[in-house]
């Protein structure tokens, strides 16, 4: 059980905490890949987890051991995007995991401010259609953050809730997430895989064990 009221905020990740989108990534990186003549299976997919949409680009790069102009990489990224906002059409409040919603209204109920930390920057619009907009006091913008594992991103959804670092718990499915999370001074509860829990100060199975 997790005691989230010794705490003034909770910072999220989005994917694969809040809801599943691996499943929409691997389709468009897929497509990407494929374009390229890159094999690209699930397993790579897990690698992109918590990463932002250029470093995915590169390490797709790599894996096929190509190398293409920044123009290129830059284009084939948005490619990527575009085809994955078609996808993200597919969801509905239906597809927040399960026990999240009621969690987040018990930190409301408590007066937890609520903050957003992801690497998307199609969160907005990943909450709207999960009829979650609401729920987060504060969104932080990945396009001024490094990637995780660099704390930048769990950083900023402190301040900008106006809360310091160190009375803040933070929720990930990803090392490099818990990584950011444990550099920028925060309580890290891993969600999902259990061998997370070597990498975090507490372990979720599902949001459902907090409700």
């Amino acid at each position: 059980m997790i005691d989230s009221s010794a705490y003034s905020a909770a910072i999220f990740d989005l994917d694969g905490v809040i809801t599943d989108t691996a499943p929409l990534h691997f389709q468009a990186w897929k497509a990407t890949a494929d374009k390229l003549g890159i094999e690209f299976n699930h397993a790579d997919n897990e690698q992109l987890k918590g990463v932002d949409r250029m470093a995915s680009m590169e390490f797709i790069l790599k894996l096929g051991n190509r190398k293409v102009s920044d123009p290129e990489k830059i284009a084939l990224a948005d490619e990527k995007n575009s085809y994955y906002r078609q996808l993200l059409q597919q969801l509905t409040s239906k597809d927040v995991l399960p026990g999240v919603r009621t969690y987040l209204q018990n930190l409301r109920a408590q007066g937890i401010k609520i903050g957003l930390a992801s690497a998307s920057r199609n969160a907005p619009d990943i909450l709207h259609a999960l009829q979650l907009t609401d729920s987060f006091d504060h969104i932080a913008n990945p396009s001024l953050a490094r990637s995780k594992p660099a704390p930048d991103i769990f950083l900023y959804a402190a301040y900008g809730l106006g809360v310091h670092p160190e009375n803040c718990i933070a929720f990930e499915d990803a090392v490099a997430g818990l990584k950011a999370i444990k550099a920028a001074g925060m309580f890290a509860v891993s969600v999902g895989d259990s061998t997370l829990e070597a990498h975090s100060d507490s372990h979720l199975n599902s949001f459902i064990e907090c409700c």
